[in-house]
């Protein structure tokens, strides 16, 4: 097994002042030693690791980490910076920086290693002498554990960290077995058990249990910790578990098994507190506990709020909820749209007048054959407002919020709220499902809760709410804008274009593209001709960052890396099937000239788009479904205008930025790089 770490992949002179250049400079060594095999497939990986979350630490520690195909062998490069580099910690910038390479299958034995080393640099001693050392080597042994740090005793390894449970103090053993005499009784320990995990296991979930483990040995408390990172967990014993009078949830990722701990007092934070406050986290625990106050119930967290830290505000929750609902109604509305608009295609515009299929086909008719696929397209598009309703509901309140979720939907349709009244039916249904699951019941009613009471109250108040109280308003609202739409024309339906365009292309996929998108998607439920135009708005400014971006690195390859540009030609598939998602790795790597082009681009595409009067009935489908598109010459033209818009914007901008290329041109890669992996797209 290869040497974690060498004297060649430490840099005691790191002379980055960005934490991408730090990233990089490190990299071309761990490339440079072979370990890394795409170093700009690595870089991007790296990249999309912190964008989840900024990996300074307190203490002046920057920790960059991801787990990529690009890797070798587990490696970790360690530079260090007189000047400081901004990784985004509350106490300023790091001077010691670590940069953790693991395999995209890495063994748990060098996880384990990794997860050692996160626990050493909790320890002073060992960060002052990296801080000290002159020589490389030392400080590679150093972190290999084969050298004392300042003021420590004899160097050992580094060992693997047990995933399982912080053991019991030493001290406490060796006191045991040196007076085996029965001693006075002490009042029980304050015990507290505790869950850390990250996105990528390997540092800050064991930062956070090491910082968690030392708080509460300060503090007197019996505090266990279960690590849930990439060498995998052991679950704490049941016992332990139900002896605990409090919990700490230190978490970026969603907590497995988080049932066990229902009902106790708890503390659910990300796990960036759980390493820079836990002094703080187990003083919030043992106030809970002594005021008596709960845990989430026996409720399970909602779906959507899973992965969440804890501290995510209303409107946080909110988008992901209604992004969840949206999310389970795209499959309908891709299967619904697109048949009815083949059958459309088939049959004319008459098809929806044709008689039950079940009563009426004749085998050799087009006629029939177009009723029969309109039939099976509407019956699925009949679904979109009861299933978006029912999964916001579900995102909030988890299974239990489906049947009023469900139910409030399809009254929605009944008043004629359409897509509003959906969405209102579903955030409706999780509140009330939510408020019925906090009141405590007892203990021989509770196996009824989710299968009988939950579902006939919930259902029944929804119902009334949008029988007699909001439903009306909702649907005067509904009328009120499927008439605006109808009735576009000239100057606003361009104003209206320029603005679905801009939405589609601010956050490529993201909850305000999804928003643009499912506006578009509820007026096909009733269609009239502004509705169709606006559905053929949002479609093409969607598929213009895709082909942008593919585009560029055709006509500019040596302004984009290489990375970039192997994605580049999934881009032009992407763009053409309208998955506007396809511009995202370009966006994550440059986000300050990538976005405003795209949006340049697409605020272009929807004002032609409205300007020319181009119609769809297809809510999907990309320039597969132009033949069902109203003037689809026209239609091209504004996605081929928006597409040379953001082209021209984005190389401009990346000229302006840096007239050198990242990496060499495709005709132009070094012919000796037998073993670089392919780019993954």
């Amino acid at each position: 097994m290869s040497e974690l770490i060498t004297a060649e992949l430490v840099d005691l002179d790191l002379s980055a002042d960005t934490k991408d250049a730090a990233a990089r400079s490190l990299a071309e060594r761990m490339a440079a030693a072979g370990r890394v095999t795409d170093l700009e497939g690595f870089l991007a990986d790296v990249a999309a690791r912190e964008a989840q979350m900024p990996t300074g630490l307190d203490g002046g520690i920057g920790i960059p980490h991801c787990r990529s195909a690009h890797v070798t062998a587990p490696t970790l490069a360690f530079g260090r910076s007189a000047a400081g580099i901004d990784f985004g910690a509350a106490d300023g910038p790091a001077d010691l920086v670590f940069l953790i390479a693991a395999p995209a299958g890495g063994d748990a034995d060098h996880l384990s290693i990794l997860s050692s080393l996160a626990r050493h640099l909790m320890d002073a001693s060992f960060t002052g002498a990296l801080r000290a050392t002159t020589e490389p080597e030392r400080a590679a042994a150093l972190i290999r554990g084969e050298e004392p740090g300042e003021g420590t005793g004899e160097g050992t390894q580094l060992p693997a960290p047990a995933p399982e449970s912080t053991p019991e103090p030493e001290a406490e053993a060796e006191a045991a077995a040196e007076d085996p005499a029965p001693a006075p009784a002490s009042p029980t320990p304050f015990r507290i058990v505790a869950v850390t995990s990250c996105p990528t296991g390997i540092a800050h979930t064991y930062m956070a249990a090491e910082s968690l483990a030392k708080a509460g040995a300060a503090a007197g408390v019996e505090l266990t910790v279960e690590t849930q990172g990439s060498a995998g967990f052991e679950k704490l014993d049941p016992q332990v578990v139900a002896d605990a009078d409090a919990v700490i949830f230190a978490h970026d990722v969603e907590v497995r098994d988080r049932e066990r701990f229902a009902g106790k007092p708890t503390v659910d934070v990300g796990v960036k507190a759980g390493i820079n406050r836990p002094a703080e986290l187990i003083a919030e625990a043992r106030e809970k506990a002594a005021h008596g106050v709960p845990g989430a119930p026996e409720r399970p967290a909602a779906p959507m709020d899973k992965d969440g830290d804890g501290t995510d505000g209303y409107a946080t929750r909110l988008r992901k909820w209604l992004m969840t609902g949206v999310s389970y109604m795209v499959p309908f509305v891709a299967a619904g749209g697109l048949l009815m608009a083949l059958a459309f295609a088939i049959g004319g515009y008459t098809v929806n007048k044709a008689p039950s299929v079940a009563d009426h086909f004749l085998w050799t008719e087009s006629a029939s054959w177009a009723a029969l696929l309109f039939q099976i397209g509407s019956t699925a598009f009949g679904f979109l407002v009861p299933v978006l309703a029912g999964f916001i509901a579900y995102g909030m309140a988890d299974r239990p919020g489906l049947v009023p979720g469900f139910v409030g939907g399809a009254l929605a349709l009944t008043i004629d709220a359409g897509f509003l009244g959906g969405l209102i039916a579903g955030l409706l249904a999780g509140g009330v499902v939510r408020a019925i699951q906090r009141v405590r019941v007892p203990a021989p009613l509770r196996g009824i809760m989710p299968v009988v009471v939950i579902p006939l109250l919930s259902s029944a108040i929804v119902g009334f709410l949008m029988f007699l109280v909001i439903g009306k308003p909702v649907a005067a609202l509904q009328k009120g804008l499927t008439d605006w739409l109808s009735g576009l024309s000239g100057a606003n339906a361009v104003i209206l274009g320029v603005l679905l365009g801009l939405m589609m292309c601010f956050d490529l996929g993201g909850p305000l593209n999804k928003v643009a998108y499912a506006f578009a998607v509820g007026g096909l439920a009733n269609p009239n001709e502004g509705s169709l135009k606006v559905m053929a708005a949002v479609m093409a400014a969607g598929m213009v960052p895709p082909l942008a971006m593919a585009l560029a690195t055709t006509v500019r390859g040596r302004l984009f890396t290489t990375t970039e540009r192997e994605n580049g030609k999934a881009a032009w598939v992407l763009g053409a099937s309208f998955i506007t998602e396809g511009a995202i790795p370009f966006a994550a790597a440059d986000p300050f000239r990538v976005i405003p082009s795209a949006m340049a681009g697409g605020a272009v595409t929807g004002a032609l788009s409205m300007a020319f009067g181009c119609t769809l009935r297809a809510p999907h489908g990309g320039i597969f479904v132009v033949p069902l598109i109203g003037r689809p010459l026209l239609y091209l033209l504004a996605i081929a205008a928006g597409t040379g818009v953001s082209t021209a914007l984005v190389i401009l901008l990346k000229r302006l930025r840096k007239p050198d290329t990242p990496g060499p041109a495709p005709s132009e890669r070094p012919t000796d790089r037998t073993n670089e992996a392919p780019a993954a797209v």
